[in-house]
């Protein structure tokens, strides 16, 4: 399916008067190659809600929409982009809603029946606090595919013992399979950002830990990678110290960075249990 009907995105942004902000986290994605690469990464689509979150003036929503997703709801903090993005719902029927509000106070499962995905080029600003809101209720979807600053996505998928391992590896790990699948370069984005991005993609795994776990998780890696430098013994003292290293039959003199996720696990059950 395409529109060829529909105007190029740079007339709807000139109309709207939607020059990306920085207040809001904004770069434009405005190359339909590439937002079809992005939408053709998260293999069929035919049955399957899709939530986009920060579409800005709609180059990812066109290529969601000519995908066979059933429905797209996409989440707008910019009112300016809400106005340009009720332009598209003429061209498909039933299938496109747009939601002026903030998504990270929105329960968004709630918003579309399951099979669901979360697609999107998300608000610099605002991806790292969407992502850990997101992995808490990893199994309501059934792939996350989001963009964010190339460093962050690094750290996403980083494995122990390198440089980028740290808390949101261990978050991601603890509920899907993170990777990387798709890297694009500053220039790809209007404006250019001073870094480049990457797509990553979560597939949650079928089992889900228990949400005190998962709370668990979150403290204990604030916790660890907190104070990096510091050895577990020290940097765990509000948690248990010793006694909890010593239970779960982790050296204290060990760094959070060496820790694999099944010993983090080891920790946070032991958290979790009181």
């Amino acid at each position: 399916m395409s529109f060829p009907d529909l105007p190029p995105l740079r007339e709807v942004i000139a109309r709207h008067r939607l020059d990306a902000r920085k207040s809001l986290g904004q770069h434009f994605l405005l190359d339909g190659n590439l937002t079809a690469r992005i939408v053709r990464t998260a293999d069929d689509l035919a049955g399957r809600a899709v939530i986009e979150v920060g579409p800005g003036p709609g180059g990812l929503t066109r290529a969601l929409l000519a995908s066979a997703a059933a429905q797209v709801v996409a989440i707008e903090i910019d009112p300016r982009a809400v106005a340009a993005l009720a332009e598209l719902a003429p061209h498909a029927p039933g299938r496109l809603r747009v939601i002026e509000g903030d998504a990270l106070a929105m329960d968004l499962p709630a918003l579309v029946p399951a099979p669901r995905q979360i697609i999107a080029n998300l608000p610099y600003n605002v991806a790292t606090p969407l992502l850990i809101r997101w992995l808490r209720e990893a199994g309501a979807y059934e792939r996350l595919t989001l963009m964010f600053q190339l460093e962050v996505a690094e750290r996403i998928v980083a494995a122990p013992g390198t440089a980028d391992y740290g808390r949101l590896a261990v978050l991601a790990r603890l509920v899907a399979a993170p990777r990387i699948v798709l890297r694009l370069p500053a220039a790809a984005f209007t404006p250019a950002p001073k870094v480049a991005s990457a797509v990553v993609q979560l597939t949650p795994h079928a089992v889900q830990p228990a949400p005190t776990l998962v709370a668990a998780m979150e403290r204990l890696t604030a916790a660890a990678f907190g104070q990096r430098r510091k050895m577990l013994r020290g940097a765990l003292a509000g948690l248990g110290g010793e006694a909890l290293l010593d239970a779960a039959g982790i050296a204290g003199t060990r760094r959070a960075e060496t820790l694999e996720i099944a010993e983090f696990m080891r920790l946070a059950e032991r958290i979790a249990a009181g």
